[in-house]
Formats: structure tokens, C-alpha cells, sequence
């Protein structure tokens, strides 16, 4: 008896370690071409930085500024991108593809309305001496659909699409404005006009594919897009904001905390604001993989509430993490270990380096809260819980950041270490509150 049942007991043990293994590679497919996707949508604007960086200040400025501009617009189109995503995982979860089509239509209608929203204040706003923004705003209304519509991929558990028309988007940016900076090829030389034109093509060409993958059909998503009879549903609507909003509402009360949390450093002088800019160049790599566990979180929890399987959607949210906690904890180890030679491949001052480096050792340690706030964070948007990320995130920034960075640099006068813990400090708050409220458990009752 003893061995029969020894024997039953070792056939379970590996089934089960395969079960474990593939499930992880699950979360693995969806998260890491969404990581991909990330770094390829921040690579735009990058690009286009990269390419005037020699036609002068006021081409650079102009490129900043519009950029500023595509960020505030993306508040926007991420509240419909949030609800759009939370209620197409819990249906696609639910198996009812006819439901997550039809909140598919009215996602990307109230994506369409969002592009022309923010396309007329950039218009207005754009004078001659930043065309770039002008031209910029006329391909809102298309980045807005390719927002929208890579976020209801994701939240079918599509993460690949989105990968490659963003793969798609980056190389058409950089074949047409470099083509049209310089004057290759015959063309007329365009300087920051180029530019500009470059990003328009390319924002314009990501919102033609995604309508294009979505009206032929994804088998993968279970997704369709059908123009027939299209109008808005209000019903649909209200759901798809009554999530969203307060998404969109959070990256606002954020952005403006960092900008104060900017002005806080920027007081140091220009040294110290050259340090702080690069370790935050180096600290955003681990971004990436937090922006991927992420959305594998959102999509994870959510397919598992519309299955009916609470236990499911919190094992998988708290895989996501523990995956994502891991990855970039290691990134913290490289950080510290080699903060030096990190901070010194962005800039050969030394001065800049060596107030640099205690910043990047000290976010190296808050790694693992980072993973927490960002991982935990999209979970409780899956389920449809945004509020909570709302007031945390959003809240923590004024009451934690903001007051602890002017206590530390301007009462106490530890400089830009000292803002750096308030950085750190703010982290470890949101993490351990983001994890608190996930392992809760309240977000299992939250309807969408």
C-alpha cells in the first residue's frame, strides 16, 4: 500500500510542478511583449529627440513641448484604455466574446472622441515656432485608437498585436523623419517639420493597423470589430468610465506631484538636477518589466473574476508579482552594485556622477516596493478596482514625496540624497499599501 501510494504521490508531484511551470509561462507570454511595447511607444519620442538634437535649442524645445503635450493627452485616452481593458478581460474570461466585442465598439468610439478633444487645443495652442505640436495633434485622433485598441487586446490576453504595430510605428518614425530632417534621398531638407511629419505617419499608421487586425478578427483575442450600425451605447459607456476615470484622474494628481517633486530638485542646482535626470534615465529600465507584469496582472485577474474563480485571480495576481518582484530586484542588485559605471555611460562629469550614484543605490533597495506599486496596482485595475490605486498613488506623492523631499533638502540640507529618500520612502508607502489592499481581498466583489 505504502508504495502504491508513494508512487501516486511522485506521478502528482511533477504533474503538478508542470502545471505551476506552464501557468508561469503564461504570465511570461503576456507580460514580456508588453514590456516590449512599453519601451517601443517611449522610443517615439525618444527618436524624435535624438534626430533635431543638432538642429538647435528651439527645434529640441519644440520637440519637448509637444511631448508634454502627447503625455497629457494619454491621461485621457488611458481612462478609456483602463475601462476598456477591465471589462473585456472579465468577459473574455466570462466566455462571452459577443460582449467584449461590443464594449470593443464602444471603446474605440469613445477613443475617437477623445482624439478630437485633444486635437483641438493642440491646434490652437501651435504657433508658427512649434509646428511640431500642430502636427502632432492632427494624428491625436489615430494614436488615440491605436491606444485604445492595443489596451482591449490586452485585456482579451492578445499582448503580441500591440508588440509589433508598436515595432510597426517606431520604424515608420524613423524612416520618414530622418528621411525628411535631412533632405535624403531628393527630398526638401524640413528640419523639425520632418521631424513632425515623422511622428504624424507613424501615429497615423498605428491607428490604421489596429482598426485593421481588429476588423479582420483575432482568434487569439476572440476579438472583431464590426462598423455596422455603430453608436454609442450609454450603458456600456457609463461602465467603461465609471472604471476608467479615476485612472485617468490618478495620472493627473501624479503628473502634477512630479512636477513639484521636479521643482523641489531643480533647487539643488544645475549639477544636482543633472544627476537626478540621469539615475531616473537609469532607474526607468526597470520600468519595463513592471509595465509588463502589469498588464499581465490586469489581464490575469480580471479573465479570472469573469471565470468565476476568485481563488484563480489572486493566485495569478500575486504570481505576476512575486515574477516581477524578482526580475526587478535583481535589477536593484546591478543598480547598486554598479551604480558608478551606470550613471558615468550617461555623462562624463564628475561632479554629476558622484552626487548620482547615492540616488541610484537608494531606488535600488525599493525595487521590490516599485514592483508592488506598479504589479498590485494593475491587478486592482483588472478587477475594476481603480479608486484604491487612485488614492494611493495620487495621494502618497502630496503627502509622502512632496513634503519629506522639502524637509529633507531644504530643513535638513541633505540635497539630492535627501530627495532621494523621500523617492524611496514613497515607494515603500505605496507598495506595502498596494499589497495590503490586493492581499485583502475586497477587490473580489468589485463589480464593472
Amino acid at each position: 500500500m505504502k508504495t502504491a501510494i508513494g508512487r501516486r504521490l511522485a506521478d502528482a508531484a511533477p504533474a503538478a510542478l508542470r502545471g505551476e511551470l506552464s501557468h508561469l509561462r503564461y504570465v511570461l507570454d503576456l507580460a514580456l511583449p508588453s514590456a516590449g511595447e512599453q519601451l517601443l511607444a517611449m522610443m517615439v519620442g525618444l527618436v524624435d529627440t535624438f534626430l533635431v538634437g543638432h538642429l538647435g535649442a528651439p527645434a529640441l524645445a519644440a520637440v519637448g513641448l509637444a511631448t508634454q503635450w502627447v503625455m497629457m493627452s494619454n491621461v485621457f485616452f488611458s481612462a478609456v484604455g483602463t475601462g476598456g481593458t477591465a471589462l473585456i478581460a472579465r468577459m473574455i474570461g466570462a466566455c462571452d466574446p459577443d460582449s467584449a466585442n461590443r464594449v470593443l465598439r464602444q471603446a474605440l468610439l469613445l477613443a475617437v472622441l477623445m482624439g478630437v478633444i485633444t486635437t483641438v487645443p493642440g491646434l490652437l495652442l501651435a504657433g508658427p515656432a512649434v509646428a511640431l505640436m500642430g502636427a502632432v495633434s492632427t494624428s491625436f485622433l489615430l494614436a488615440s485608437v491605436t491606444f485604445v485598441g492595443n489596451a482591449c487586446l490586452r485585456g482579451a490576453g492578445d499582448t503580441r498585436t500591440p508588440l509589433v504595430i508598436m515595432a510597426i510605428v517606431n520604424v515608420i518614425n524613423i524612416v520618414v523623419a530622418w528621411t525628411l530632417i535631412n533632405g535624403a534621398f531628393g527630398l526638401p531638407r524640413l528640419g523639425v517639420a520632418g521631424s513632425a511629419l515623422g511622428a504624424m505617419a507613424a501615429r497615423q499608421a498605428g491607428g490604421i493597423l489596429v482598426i485593421a487586425v481588429l476588423l479582420r478578427g483575432r482568434s487569439q483575442s476572440k476579438l472583431a470589430l464590426s462598423l455596422r450600425g455603430l453608436h454609442l451605447d450609454w450603458g456600456l459607456v457609463r461602465r467603461i468610465l465609471r472604471v476608467g476615470l479615476p485612472t485617468g484622474a490618478e495620472q493627473l494628481i501624479f503628473r502634477f506631484g512630479m512636477m513639484s517633486y521636479a521643482r523641489v530638485v531643480s533647487a539643488l542646482g544645475t549639477a544636482a538636477y543633472a544627476a537626478h535626470q540621469v539615475a531616473v534615465n537609469a532607474e526607468s529600465l526597470s520600468y519595463m518589466p513592471g509595465f509588463g507584469f502589469a498588464v499581465a496582472a490586469t489581464t490575469l485577474v480580471g479573465q479570472g473574476l469573469g471565470a468565476k474563480d476568485k481563488r484563480r485571480a489572486e493566485r495569478d495576481g500575486f504570481v505576476a508579482f512575486y515574477v516581477a518582484a524578482a526580475i526587478m530586484s535583481l535589477m536593484g542588485v546591478i543598480f547598486f552594485a554598479s551604480a558608478g559605471p551606470i550613471i558615468g555611460f550617461f555623462t562624463s562629469d564628475p561632479e554629476v556622477i558622484a552626487l548620482g550614484v547615492p540616488p541610484l543605490r537608494l531606488i535600488a533597495i525599493a525595487q521590490p516596493f516599485l514592483a508592488s506599486t506598479m504589479v498590485l496596482a494593475g491587478a486592482l485595475r483588472g478587477a475594476g478596482e481603480t479608486k484604491a490605486p487612485m488614492f494611493v498613488n495620487g495621494g502618497s506623492i502630496w503627502i509622502v514625496r512632496v513634503p519629506l523631499a522639502l524637509l529633507f533638502t531644504q530643513v535638513l540640507g541633505w540635497g539630492l540624497t535627501g530627495a532621494w529618500i523621500a523617492m524611496a520612502t514613497d515607494l515603500g508607502v505605496r507598495g506595502a499599501l498596494m499589497f495590503g489592499l490586493f492581499r485583502r481581498g475586497k477587490w473580489k466583489d468589485a463589480e464593472v
